[in-house]
């Protein structure tokens, strides 16, 4: 079995900082895709980011120049770091990643971390 576990979230003003980590632990062989995605009350979960094993990079329209996110293949852990944070980037934001095992290779999300924008 894996888990992957959320850290980080929390209110922050607008215009601040916030860095969130997702760490997978269990019986990994090997990640490929990790990402975050959010959703808002009311509205359907979207992709914010997404990297490779490799590293190469996939955001959303909304977040491009403002969020960044990398990975530890060593620590099997990312991250996001979301900079001028706007009152539309509050929501749960869920990691997710593709986890090759004995059982094959599945998708796993996390239990999602709340992340508040507000004055």
């Amino acid at each position: 079995q894996v888990q992957l576990v959320e850290s980080g979230g929390g209110l922050v003003q607008p215009g601040g900082s916030l860095r969130v980590s997702c760490a997978a632990s269990g019986s990994i062989f090997s990640i490929y895709t990790m990402g975050w995605y959010r959703q808002a009350p009311g509205k359907q979960r979207e992709l914010v980011a997404s990297i490779g094993r490799g590293g190469s990079t996939n955001y959303a329209d909304s977040v491009k120049g403002r969020f960044t996110i990398s990975r530890d293949n060593g620590k099997n852990t990312e991250y996001l770091q979301m900079n001028s944070l706007k009152p539309e980037d509050t929501a749960v934001y869920y990691c997710n990643a593709d986890v090759k095992n004995a059982a094959g290779l599945r998708n796993y999300w996390g239990q999602g971390t709340q992340v508040t924008v507000s004055s």
